[in-house]
């Protein structure tokens, strides 16, 4: 059992779920990502202390991790709480390039498309009445965030996972509750491919398709038909 948890943070994640179930399961291990380097010394400091000796933990961004020739071919759980912005979108393309069997994500402080909708807005407006739910400044924000959650949903499901969205906790505690578990069972629905490729044109943000979803079967079965330059 091998588990990235991205954007680690304080890794209070991490040391939960080893101590619930990797310490009785006596193997499997956990990697820690996060960019701050006094909290990957702090988590690995805790580790040695409570001798959880299954725990690593790593100071570079998610996409870096990806990229590390150290790293296992292959991961069973990605985790992502609370990773901020497009920190999760970078969870996610490391659980596709790892072939998770499960990505478990709470996103947080979704701003690229609602930046996207902001430059873009005059055109929007002049295009179609829809433009007028996210006209006013925190209707961007807060219709920005549910885009990218829609989209990411839809990403999930044409790669091959099953998505489940649902609450994290009561929202009482926290406004960025949306819980995302995707289970990888490998249908892949060709359906949500062409429903993300439509909302994409609906916003006006197209330029997100190569950015941010290349993973798309369709996508990578174009580039190889392609003719060779």
């Amino acid at each position: 059992m091998t588990l990235a948890d991205h954007g680690a943070g304080k890794s209070y994640l991490g040391f939960i779920l080893y101590d619930l179930y990797f310490k009785a399961l006596g193997q499997g291990r956990i990697y820690g990502i996060e960019t701050r380097a006094p909290l990957v010394e702090a988590s690995q400091k805790l580790a040695a202390e409570l001798g959880f000796e299954r725990m690593e933990f790593l100071n570079m961004s998610v996409a870096e991790s990806t990229r590390a020739d150290f790293m296992p071919e292959r991961f069973d759980v990605v985790t992502a709480l609370h990773a901020c912005d497009t920190a999760t979108d970078d969870a996610i393309a490391f659980g596709l390039e790892k072939q998770a069997r499960a990505m478990v994500l709470v996103p947080c402080c979704q701003a690229e498309v609602a930046v996207c909708l902001r430059q873009s807005k005059a055109v929007s407006l002049a295009r179609t009445p829809l433009a007028e739910l996210w006209r006013h400044p925190i209707h961007t924000r807060e219709m920005g965030s549910q885009i990218t959650n829609v989209l990411r949903c839809l990403y999930l499901e044409a790669c091959g996972y099953q998505v489940t969205v649902t609450e994290l906790v009561g929202w009482e505690h926290s406004m960025k509750n949306e819980l995302i578990v995707a289970r990888y069972t490998g249908q892949k629905k060709r359906s949500a491919a062409q429903r993300l490729r439509q909302l994409l044109a609906e916003f006006g943000i197209e330029a997100l398709l190569q950015s941010r979803f290349s993973a798309l079967p369709e996508l990578q079965k174009s580039e190889r038909e392609a003719p060779a330059v």
